[in-house]
């Protein structure tokens, strides 16, 4: 920083002898004109004094001198010099330093800021998925029938888990275009995501099953009819849904690998219908499936019903008891269900339980465990439930678990 005063000064320096200069210059020969006419004036006067020359020859040789006699050296006289000398040693300075203030970077001679910028982020040139749905929003507000425009926005909300939001904007969507079979079960899958249980039952099952009816052979329709059926625990007909979609997909591709992984795990819970015979490539390629093994996880839990809530009680109601991790997704990975009147009751939760499978109880280190009592029958919480929640748990835990249902939702 001392180094840049130092150079700063004398740039000044130099920059200040170009206008002082000629102005100081001149105030000088002012001075030495002035001093030099003052002798000669008085030498021409000591002539005349001394009848050397007569009054004629000395008016014609005072009108050659540079100054005459009514100008003769006055401080006054060399004020606009000085005044313009010292105003352009004070500006020109002071110019500078507030042209550099806000024209340019003091902050850059701070030795904790020389180093090299950093480089920009990822994110510094890809989209910004809020502004780039907030984008969307306004247009949708001036074209509000722009069915792919609503789809679109359902898809974005969807991939950053908003399911609620994506349902909405999904079902705008449907009404739009209710005879689209792709965005209908799209709908229907974006409204069991917006439920607590996940589960395709109701009216997106209702609304899968319509598609299949116009179009039996929809590969995204039969893939969630055999989740919903494996959810409800018909392993039969959750093979027959998965089977019919097979012939669809490439023999030897990663989708249809995992299609047949999902029979072979619903024949292992109970299935009793084979798969479809399998193509000599794909025998070869195929990679084994890996068999449920008894030894996985087993939860007793203890459910019992809070005396001040028995009142409260509908015996036709729904008794869920669930597993849900405890930092991950929502969907439950071990679900009982059964009637509220058989409390008190006990329950064992386990891998065979889970609702899809590939989410399972052994692939999580702690779990909540949840019982709910539902008026509705519907495993998503609504108002007037019964329920409890506990803390997290090891998924290992080996002593019962006790809940009390002692809560209404709000």
């Amino acid at each position: 920083m001392t180094l840049f005063v130092v150079l700063a000064a004398l740039m000044l320096g130099v920059a200040l002898a170009f206008p002082l200069w000629p102005l100081l210059r001149s105030r000088d020969l002012m001075v030495t004109a002035n001093a030099v006419d003052a002798k000669r004036l008085k030498a021409l006067d000591d002539a005349r004094s001394a009848g050397v020359i007569d009054d004629e020859e000395y008016a014609a040789k005072l009108a050659t001198l540079s100054t005459p006699p009514a100008s003769n050296p006055n401080p006054r006289s060399r004020r606009p010099a000085f005044l313009a000398s010292l105003l352009v040693a004070l500006l020109v300075p002071l110019g500078a330093i507030m042209l550099y203030q806000t024209k340019g970077e003091p902050a850059a001679l701070d030795p904790t800021r020389m180093v090299a910028p950093a480089a920009p982020s990822a994110e510094d040139h890809g989209i910004d998925m809020d502004q780039a749905i907030s984008g969307l929003v306004a247009k949708l507000k001036e074209s509000p029938d722009n069915a792919e425009g609503w789809a679109l926005l359902g898809r974005a909300y969807q991939s950053m888990g908003k399911f609620g939001e994506s349902r909405d904007a999904l079902k705008k969507a449907w009404q739009l275009m209710p005879d689209n079979h792709d965005l209908t079960v799209e709908y229907a899958q974006a409204l069991a995501l917006s439920t607590e249980g996940r589960r395709i039952a109701g009216e997106p099952r209702q609304l899968i099953e319509d598609v299949l009816k116009a179009d039996p052979d929809h590969q995204r329709a039969l893939w969630l009819i055999g989740i919903s059926d494996y959810q409800a625990g018909d392993y039969n007909a959750a093979i027959t849904a998965w089977n019919r979609l097979l012939p669809a997909l490439p023999a030897d591709s990663d989708i249809a690998e995992s299609v047949r992984a999902q029979i072979a795990d619903a024949q292992q819970l109970g299935g009793s219908v084979a798969a479809v015979a399998a193509t000599p490539s794909t025998l070869a390629t195929a990679k084994p499936v890996q068999q449920v093994s008894g030894a996985g996880p087993k939860l007793t839990v203890r459910v019992s019903l809070a005396p001040s809530l028995l009142a409260r009680l509908d015996p036709s109601a729904t008794l869920f008891v669930y597993a849900r991790a405890e930092s991950g997704p929502p969907m439950p990975l071990a679900i009982k269900r059964g009637p509220a009147s058989g409390l008190p009751l006990t329950v064992v939760l386990d891998d065979a339980m889970g609702m899809l499978p590939n989410m399972k109880l052994s692939m999580f280190p702690k779990v909540v465990i949840g019982a709910r009592i539902s008026k509705s029958g519907d495993a998503g919480a609504q108002s007037g439930d019964l329920q409890v929640l506990s803390a997290a748990i090891d998924v290992n835990r080996k002593e019962p678990v006790d809940l009390v249902i002692d809560s209404v939702v709000p």
